[in-house]
């Protein structure tokens, strides 16, 4: 019988691989759309016409029950947030909205419509921000420090205790930093991908940064995804810390993007305050040992692999 899942937040990042391994293996794909004037279909162009759309949004609760009853799925992915650090601190009753009260309206349209179903939470690694003890496991406590981390450890917190007080098969993913070249490029490791790429073709001059001593633990998102669907596949609902146990600073992302086109990028990288968050998360490193020993899980792309891949992207990209 052929299993069917709902997946919010598609054309992001995360949700295009997600979309590319579950018809992969054969899934029925639905997705909710919310409905813009151009909608963005960029990153699953190559596969929109596999998928079935379904209007709605994280914040109308009515949409998100009427797309649980059309797309009646096994499996339930809930992607969709308002995912960019920077803008939560611009916009943080939009993303204590849409990235944590939207997790609760999700979780209860499931409840509602199709409490069997299996629910996977994307969590985050921001959860963990000051962080008070490294590597992170999934027991460490949760410090946020930005209104995006505040809301993604409400989204979590919801799941939790969904599956507590409905025994709801309800996972949380939290993932550390995972990138691709279908990041959006206001993301740090996108941006300095894609500004190496355009200093190389003359398209622009500088590159200016924030703080180029944060450290990041940074992962393949297609490996991610993997880690994403395990989780749905397992005897009991359980929360996975999925990461590459590796830490690396923005400097060495930087070092690696340019030194790919052969530029020096002390010669074009300026620092600016502007880029500098209010309060910053100064390293984050993830432990995966449970989801590697439960799950199976495995890396398949390492950090030098993951940039090299962004700027040869980005160069292709612009060259065109």
């Amino acid at each position: 019988m052929t299993k069917s899942a709902f997946v919010t937040g598609i054309t992001g990042q995360d949700g295009s691989y997600l979309a590319e391994l579950l018809l992969e293996k054969g899934y029925k794909v639905f997705a909710l759309r919310r409905r813009t004037s151009t909608p963005i279909m960029e990153n699953i162009e190559h596969i929109k016409n596999e998928i079935e759309f379904i209007d709605g949004d994280l914040l109308d609760q009515g949409s998100l029950i009427n797309a649980m009853r059309i797309s009646d799925p096994d499996e339930v992915y809930n992607l969709a947030a308002q995912s960019f650090v920077g803008t939560s601190w611009i916009q943080p009753v939009l993303t204590g909205q849409s990235t944590g009260i939207g997790v609760t309206n999700m979780l209860e349209a499931v409840r509602l419509v199709k409490p069997e179903a299996r629910f996977y939470q994307a969590s985050s690694s921001e959860m963990f921000g000051k962080v008070v003890e490294t590597p992170q496991i999934e027991t460490t406590p949760f410090y946020p420090r930005s209104p995006y981390g505040v809301a993604k450890v409400y989204g979590h917190w919801i799941t939790v205790n969904y599956r507590e007080s409905y025994d709801m098969f309800a996972c949380s993913g939290i993932l550390f930093n995972h990138e691709s070249p279908r990041r959006g490029v206001e993301f740090v490791t996108r941006k300095v991908t894609d500004a190496a790429a355009r200093i190389k073709l003359g398209l622009q001059k500088e590159l200016r940064m924030g703080n180029l001593d944060a450290k990041r633990d940074w992962g393949f998102a297609g490996d991610y995804v993997k880690a994403m669907w395990l989780m749905l596949q397992q005897d009991t609902p359980d929360d996975y810390v999925i990461s590459t146990g590796e830490m690396h600073t923005v400097q060495e992302l930087v070092e690696i993007a340019f030194g790919r086109l052969d530029l020096n990028w002390r010669d074009y990288v300026v620092i600016d305050e502007k880029f500098v968050r209010p309060a910053e998360v100064d390293l984050l490193l993830g432990d995966c040992t449970k989801a590697k020993q439960n799950l199976g899980w495995e890396l398949e792309v390492g950090f030098e692999q993951l940039v090299t891949m962004m700027v040869d992207s980005d160069l292709a990209k612009l060259s065109k």
